[in-house]
């Protein structure tokens, strides 16, 4: 599966045009001859053209939009940090088990924010109230920052910014691969940057348009020979017929880079496999094929932190697949830790 196509479109909140970002890309995709579009607000664009739904949606992922972020409050972000780091949301990739498909539709277009100065001033503010707890901050709770970090530089200012914040840290989670400009940076070890991998089956099934294992095992590598913190999240696992097999293989894999295996800081991030009722009338819309189990007759009902209510595994499912990931990772990966499993 190739990755995913660049993008087609910007579409400006005029706003932006106010910031230095905003003109530098306003300027950069003119000259790349990109079709250009403008917003009252980038919170609500309809300009995604498209005939159909699985035509609008393959075009929203291919639209850019560039806003600015006026909130002056950051959303908690259990298990993984302390506070949501808003650099980006949505991605380019078309993983059919999305769970933002719950909160974004059938129209997930890519967006960035050109006052990222202000965003982490916010950050800054968050770090003193707490004070003197260390305050961690997920930077990719609603996007893969990496796919536009090759436009805004963002996520790279964000992590020297960090670096610089004793009380601070950053946790940046990504299926991509592209880390070049990432490894230099001065980030002091107040990053930990984890790869988002799965069974090399699931990841084919399911993850289009998102690099294959092997090359995101490859770009973890280098990140850890850059002295960041290391982790995986492994998300969604799946109750299929084989996952034992193909989880095994996985771990397997990665044992098979000592550089990655032997790390003392590594962690692991469990996610089981979950939707809710929204983001199954839009999978199935989209993907009229799709292989995903979505029979909430084998699933359990549960209302999660944000309100609404998620079909999730049933107790007994979850702690077989628990009891296994346990015994997997004192296996192979004897050093790591597992941060959570839920």
């Amino acid at each position: 599966m190739k990755t995913s196509a660049d993008i087609k479109r910007v579409v400006f909140e005029p706003a932006a045009l106010n910031y230095p970002l905003g003109k530098k890309l306003y300027h950069a995709f003119r000259q790349k001859g990109l079709e250009i579009l403008f917003t009252p607000s980038h919170n609500r664009v309809t300009c995604v053209p498209g005939r159909s739904v699985q035509e609008s949606f393959m075009e929203a992922k291919r639209t850019l939009v560039v806003g600015v972020r006026r909130s002056r409050h950051l959303e908690t972000c259990k298990p993984s940090a302390h506070y949501q780091l808003p650099l980006a949301t949505s991605c380019p990739a078309m993983c059919e088990y999305c769970y933002l498909f719950t909160h974004f539709g059938r129209r997930p277009y890519q967006r960035v924010y050109v006052n990222l100065s202000e965003i982490l001033e916010l950050a800054g503010e968050y770090i003193e109230r707490r004070k003197p707890e260390v305050t961690v901050f997920e930077a990719a709770a609603t996007s893969d920052p990496l796919p536009v970090e090759k436009y805004t530089g963002n996520l790279a200012r964000t992590i020297e910014f960090m670096g610089n914040q004793p009380l601070g840290r950053l946790r940046v989670v990504t299926k991509f691969t592209d880390v070049a400009n990432l490894l230099g940076l001065d980030h002091r070890g107040h990053t930990r940057f984890r790869f988002s991998i799965n069974a090399a089956n699931i990841i084919k099934r399911f993850e289009h348009g998102t690099p294959p294992l092997a090359e995101r095992l490859a770009a973890a590598l280098k990140i850890v020979k850059a002295g960041y913190l290391p982790g995986f999240i492994i998300a969604p696992i799946f109750y299929l017929d084989g996952w034992q097999e193909q989880y095994r293989a996985l771990f397997q894999e990665i044992a098979r880079q000592p550089l990655l295996a032997e790390q003392n800081d590594l962690t692991l991030e469990l996610i089981t496999h979950r939707f809710t009722k929204k983001a199954k009338t839009t999978i199935e819309t989209l993907f009229p094929k799709t292989e995903l189990p979505l029979d909430e007759e084998n699933r359990t009902f549960k209302y999660g932190q944000f309100g609404y209510g998620k079909y999730v595994y049933p107790a007994k499912v979850k702690t077989e697949i628990e009891s296994f990931f346990k015994e997997i990772v004192a296996a192979y990966l004897p050093r790591a830790t597992i941060e959570y499993f839920i």
